[in-house]
């Protein structure tokens, strides 16, 4: 069972933001792999406290996270650093919580890898896609697969992602002369001022293609649409989102893919009104099935079933059917659907229908002490 993730980070429900940050910093520090080489178990400590705070730091993961737990989670497409992220990952994601002196992890803790050429690949990696899509109560209901199609930047497939037509290899940029940044010097009052950039002719890399490939143009990427199956549970509302890890657009140069975010929109029904997991339906009785009660079929979104109309049935009244609404999100069971009684009043008649009123309007008119027909709305 996946540990809480509180307890991971060692801070209490309550704990601010800045709280968080300092307890991650804190086991991020004593259990970082380069400062405990070869220790499997510090290595995953520090994945733990990784996947925790990226879900207690996010205010959407963690108000699902205190509402569902774990199981919540999995409707958000969050998968875990433990399985399927890398250190490079984390510390693309986390590194800058150490602030500007530290230059991130590696400075940090004094490893070869510069924190510079992490900022490059981090440049690299494919930007995220978001897209809406729009389901019936039925689909909500019963939740599905659906597979839709996307139009996104695939790696290209000549030049295998490097942008180079094949047979050729790259060269120094000329730009930045390999180093991957631009250094703009100013002076001012003050003194020389000096900004640096990334070189936006090789993308941080220091190198470009010498020959572009002929399909992509030298990106390495091309647009193209391609068939994304998604997985929908029962029980998402207008709002609710899906992650899918790595569905996004293909990175420059080979780079990782970005992320694919689908937000879910509700479409409105022809007969049913949502109110959190019940549904309210209206239904026509006639007026003699409201003085004398009956029996109904009533239409739901799990099939057919019948109804009792108890005798003296007003208009308006509500008739609740249990366990007949929309499925809960991520836990067993349902809403109900609420039945509103309405009375179909016909507007015409046919000539035996109108004798049988005249007859009964004699014998109501009686019931009636002094022809009073007002009172006190309750």
């Amino acid at each position: 069972m996946a540990r809480d993730y509180y307890e991971t980070l060692g801070v209490g429900r309550n704990a601010s933001a800045d709280e968080m940050k300092k307890a991650y910093r804190k086991i991020a520090m004593k259990y970082h792999p380069d400062k405990n080489p070869g220790n499997k178990e510090y290595e995953n400590k520090f994945k733990e406290a990784a996947e925790a705070y990226s879900v207690l730091s996010d205010e959407d993961k963690k108000r699902t996270y205190d509402q569902f737990g774990h199981e919540g989670l999995k409707g958000t497409g969050f998968s875990g650093f433990g399985r399927g992220m890398t250190m490079d990952d984390i510390f693309r994601q986390f590194g800058g919580i150490f602030g500007r002196g530290f230059g991130g992890f590696e400075d940090f803790f004094g490893t070869a890898t510069s924190s510079k050429r992490r900022d490059r690949t981090a440049s690299w990696v494919g930007s995220d896609l978001k897209m809406k899509l729009h389901l019936t109560l039925e689909e909500i209901n019963k939740g599905l697969t659906k597979k839709v199609k996307v139009k996104r930047m695939e790696s290209c497939d000549l030049c295998g992602g490097t942008g180079a037509k094949p047979g050729t290899s790259t060269i120094i940029c000329p730009v930045c002369g390999g180093s991957g940044e631009i250094r703009e010097v100013a002076r001012s009052f003050f003194g020389q001022i000096v900004n640096v950039r990334p070189c936006s002719n090789c993308h941080g890399e220091g190198r470009v293609v010498e020959h572009r490939c002929p399909k992509c143009g030298g990106d390495g990427r091309f647009r193209q649409m391609k068939e994304v199956s998604i997985h929908i549970p029962a029980g998402v509302t207008t709002g609710n989102y899906l992650t899918m890890r790595g569905e996004g657009n293909a990175g420059i140069r080979g780079g990782s893919r970005g992320d694919l975010i689908v937000i879910f929109e509700e479409k409105s029904h022809e007969y049913y009104v949502r109110n959190d997991d019940d549904v309210f339906i209206n239904m026509y009785i006639t007026p003699s099935e409201a003085v004398l009660g009956s029996e109904i079929e009533v239409p739901t979104l799990n099939g057919r079933v019948k109804l009792s109309i108890p005798q003296g049935t007003q208009p308006g009244k509500m008739l609740r059917l249990k366990n007949k609404g929309i499925s809960h999100l991520h836990r067993s069971g349902r809403g109900d659907q609420i039945v509103r009684i309405q009375v179909n009043i016909p507007d015409r008649v046919s000539g035996e229908e109108r004798n049988l009123y005249e007859k009964l309007s004699k014998i109501e008119g009686k019931k009636f002490k002094n022809n009073v027909r007002y009172g006190k709305i309750r």
